[in-house]
């Protein structure tokens, strides 16, 4: 039998490495994906184990990482105008979208989820979902973690090769040959508009079903006002 001191110092031990790897984790994590194009997610394994669970076949998610160039300008413009219109402006949290959730809530509104790109690359690679404090804030420190390591156009590469775009589907290439039987590069603007109006709900709506066909007009209306890349970018790599 452990004596109670002993217990208590392996205890404290264990706090520490934990805190430890929560300050330290998301910043060597970050400078991972800068580089390295990450061949599986948090999110992903959750959705195969899911899958596993309920015995649906294949069970595990299909992805399929494309780079840069080989995504339709397109279908970056309709996700920024979609989930996150500001990105290239702000440094990972959209205080004008808190800001306006917030104001919504207090006139007796739903309160809606004001995340960044950033947030949800956070989110999907290192994190779980749920709503507890706790992941709320380990997702802000490592967005803060992606936003000072990591070039923002190549966030937005990572987002657009690891949203979940329907039950086992992951990522713009795959998504493009299971919704429209085409690439990634060869997607149409509203086909790009489509894809992105069911980013909310990507396992409740389908990018030809009727919510997606309301959602995509109102982006492809503000798709033209919306930059595909930061300033001085380009389409490589």
């Amino acid at each position: 039998m452990v004596a109670p001191g002993r217990a208590w110092q392996r205890l404290r031990r264990l706090l520490a490495w934990g805190a430890a790897l929560a300050v330290v984790g998301p910043w060597v994590g970050a400078g991972c994906v800068r580089v390295v194009q990450p061949p599986v997610t948090s999110i992903q394994v959750a959705r195969g184990l899911q899958r596993l669970a309920g015995s649906e076949r294949p069970w595990w998610p299909e992805r399929r990482v494309v780079s840069r160039a080989a995504i339709a300008p397109a279908l970056r413009r309709a996700v920024l105008a979609a989930e996150d219109a500001r990105f290239f402006s702000h440094r990972g949290f959209d205080f004008v979208e808190i800001e306006a959730a917030l104001d919504r809530k207090a006139r007796g509104g739903r309160l809606r989820g004001a995340s960044t790109i950033t947030q949800q690359v956070a989110k999907n690679l290192f994190l779980w979902e749920g709503r507890s404090f706790v992941r709320k804030g380990l997702e802000a420190w490592c967005t803060v973690a992606l936003e000072v390591v990591v070039p923002k156009d190549r966030i937005l590469d990572l987002y657009l090769n690891l949203a979940e775009w329907g039950d086992g589907t992951f990522g713009a290439e795959a998504a493009s040959r299971r919704w429209f039987g085409t690439t990634a590069k060869g997607l149409t603007a509203d086909q790009a508009a489509r894809l992105a109006a069911v980013l909310p709900a990507p396992r409740r709506w389908t990018p030809t079903g009727p919510v997606a066909s309301r959602r995509a007009a109102f982006i492809r209306a503000r798709m033209g006002s919306v930059a595909a890349f930061a300033p001085g970018a380009t389409a490589t790599p």
